[in-house]
Order: structure tokens, then sequence, then C-alpha cells
């Protein structure tokens, strides 16, 4: 019983050892083009502007994005008092019934002693 036991791993082993083999690794292909990189800026700044031409659904046909006419110190400014506002972190899920109660909006920070 351990003999064929033993065949047969072997067996099997051989078969595997023969069905696995290696790929040959080829290395990076060489390039074809005959266009100078001075060619080709051009041409990749004027795709650039046309957008995402494989765009489809709710990602086609996007404008691209504006920065604001809004000062940066105003933005800083609203940003640090959104930071400092009392119930900035509350989350409506936390709360039976999705409804943050008004003591929790209102509460202030204390300094512990």
């Amino acid at each position: 019983m351990k003999t064929s036991n033993i065949l047969a791993a072997a067996a099997l082993s051989l078969i595997a050892v023969a069905g696995a083999h290696a790929e040959t690794y080829e290395g990076v292909h060489s390039v074809t083009s005959g266009y100078s990189r001075a060619d080709v800026a051009p041409q990749a700044a004027a795709a650039a502007r046309e957008g995402n031409i494989y765009a489809d659904g709710a990602t086609a046909n996007l404008a691209p994005v504006v920065a604001g006419n809004t000062d940066r110190a105003v933005v800083h400014g609203e940003a640090v008092a959104a930071a400092h506002a009392p119930g900035q972190n509350l989350r409506r899920e936390s709360f039976p019934g999705s409804v943050i109660p008004a003591q929790a909006r209102t509460l202030t920070r204390q300094a512990g002693l």
C-alpha cells in the first residue's frame, strides 16, 4: 500500500515538473515612433485641452474647475470659525430618530483643571 502511494506521488510530481515551465523574458520593447519630443509636445497639449474622450455618463462633458474669487483670508476665517463651532463633529446618525438635540448643538468647551 505504501509503495503504490509513493509511486503515485512520484508520478504526479513528475507530471507537475514537466508541465511547469517558465516564460522567456524578451525585455522592454524598443520605441518604433519616428516623432521627436518637439513634434509630440503640441499634440499632447491639444489632447489635454480636449478633455477625456473616453468619458461617459456622469463624467462626460464636465466643465473644468475654476478657482473662486473669494479672498484667501476670508476663506481662512470661515474655516477657523467652522473648526471652532461647538457642534461640528455631531452626526445625525448618532442620535435616535436622526435628530440632533438642541442641548447637543450648544455645547461649549470647558478647560479641564
